[in-house]
């Protein structure tokens, strides 16, 4: 069951707003205090992830969670280090060593700028809403199955605790929602940790904070060609990652908020998030799917002021309170995210009753989302993989309205009536759909219940006139609507003779 949080209107998402509100200020404040606490372990294991000191992930958080508070496009949304981002830049590390992934984070947040700026932001449009859910059931199954570990091969005593902090995120919402359940659960846990000294695992365990501020700098690389032939392939690949996990994450929730966001601005605002993130030594980052779950639906947090607040408090716990937070028990964060887990899981697609009456092809693409993303761990893949079954299906599916009728014969003239919406995947049949052999002298084939929509489709009608000219006899192509027969009129001939 989803954790249950405050419903702000949709003019909340104004700082100034937020400031001169008590109540909303409060939220957005013990928001960003959660989600503090709950990037700390967060970075940490990236960073392992990506073979770099937890430092390198922690900086990264605070640096991004700052930036994306004044450049972003959707208020409330957590960037950070992600696992996604880490997964692309480990071989860096591996092969090159820190300075060359500082190098690659640099130009990552170049190309996302520029991507963004060209307007990458506008193919949001074309990713389907089973993909969309697929994506978010994935985005649920990943944020669950990476809280596993922590539960594998521990003391007994993680396991009431997890219960206990289960209980509280559970049932305090449905009594109070002046504190964030998930805040209780932290200091509840981890006071009972303190003072009775038990032995579980904590966020010391995951590695050690830094005891600095970062510095800024640049990179010790060559700043030459073989330095960009090494770096910009990661680059890219984290920048397109990063974009894609970022947009996502910024429309699901404007769906949760109801509420508009500018993507164009929020991606060349990773960019440059990304960018800063460099100049002091982070690993980079994306939007973070579980940390704005936490943030937007758990406490109900709306502004940038909670994002500020979490990079912020995120450095000065690191720093100034490292001793304290390092004996933060695991098993209340990962009950935390398990929470989180369910309450992302889109449980109405996944219903028997929606299953039987979602047609096939669409339950199909949601479920080829899901499982290409969680077997590779990377949301740009499932996504990319369930765009593509989505257009096949839909290419598939939109060839089968189109239908060649003969409607009449007199006169010596045949008249076709051609019905459906003609482009490559409906076009390519067409040729075969006419008597050559039998038809008299004149054909007439009317097109005003179809649309011309490429030059396939204008090959194919140039192949059928060409066939009936070679057995002496004349076609007429009549009722196009005016965009087809500019299309017919400027691509006709052009496209070479198909028997």
């Amino acid at each position: 069951m989803a954790v249950s949080a405050p419903r702000p209107s949709r003019d909340d998402t104004s700082v100034l707003a937020a400031l001169r509100s008590p109540k909303r200020l409060r939220i957005e404040v013990l928001g960003g205090l959660v989600v503090a606490l709950a990037l700390i372990p967060e970075a940490i294991s990236f960073s392992i992830i990506a073979g770099v000191d937890p430092r390198v992930g922690l900086f990264a958080s605070f640096t991004m969670a700052v930036t994306i508070a004044f450049t972003g496009g959707r208020p409330a949304m957590i960037s950070a280090a992600t696992g996604a981002v880490a997964l692309v830049i480990a071989p860096v590390v591996r092969e090159h060593g820190i300075d060359y992934l500082i190098a690659t984070v640099l130009l990552a947040g170049v190309f996302q700028v520029v991507l963004s700026v060209v307007g990458v932001a506008r193919l949001l449009r074309f990713i389907p809403r089973s993909v969309m859910v697929g994506f978010v059931n994935a985005l649920a199954i990943m944020v669950f199955l990476t809280q596993l570990p922590h539960l594998i091969g521990v003391p007994w005593l993680v396991y009431p605790m997890l219960v206990a902090s289960l209980a509280i995120l559970f049932f305090l919402p449905k009594l109070t929602t002046v504190v964030p359940a998930p805040l209780v659960a932290i200091v509840v846990l981890t006071a009972v940790t303190i003072a009775f000294s038990l032995d579980v695992p904590d966020v010391g365990d995951e590695g050690a904070l830094p005891t600095s501020l970062p510095a800024l700098g640049l990179p010790q690389v060559p700043w030459n060609l073989a330095t960009l032939r090494i770096i910009a392939p990661f680059a890219l690949a984290m920048a397109l990652v990063g974009l894609l996990e970022s947009l996502m994450t910024a429309k699901l929730v404007d769906d949760i908020t109801d509420s508009h966001s500018d993507k164009t601005r929020e991606g060349w605002g990773q960019g440059v998030a990304n960018l800063v993130t460099g100049f002091f030594g982070g690993m980079g980052g994306c939007a973070m799917i579980g940390q704005t779950m936490i943030n937007v639906k758990v406490s109900g947090a709306r502004t940038r002021i909670s994002t500020f607040l979490a990079g912020v408090m995120l450095l000065g716990f690191a720093v100034g309170l490292g001793g304290l937070v390092a004996q933060i028990p695991m098993a209340v964060l990962v009950a935390v995210m398990i929470m989180v887990s369910v309450a992302t899981l889109d449980w109405h697609s996944l219903a028997p009753k929606t299953l039987r009456r979602m047609p096939i092809a669409e339950t199909t693409v949601m479920l080829v989302t899901v499982v290409v993303t969680v077997v590779t761990h990377n949301l740009a893949y499932g996504v990319i993989v369930g765009v593509l079954v989505a257009m096949v299906a839909f290419a598939h599916r939109v060839a089968h309205f189109t239908e060649v009728v003969p409607v009449r014969t007199a006169d010596g003239i045949r008249v076709y009536k051609v019905r459906g919406e003609l482009f490559f995947a409906s076009s390519n049949d067409l040729v075969y759909q006419f008597d050559y052999v039998g038809d008299p002298a004149n054909i007439v084939i009317d097109l005003s219940d179809s649309h011309i929509w490429d030059a396939s489709t204008v090959a194919a009608l140039d192949a059928i006139t060409t066939k009936y000219a070679s057995k002496g006899k004349k076609v007429d192509i009549i009722g196009l609507n005016a965009a087809s027969e500019a299309r017919h009129g400027r691509l006709s001939g052009l496209g070479g003779r198909q028997a």
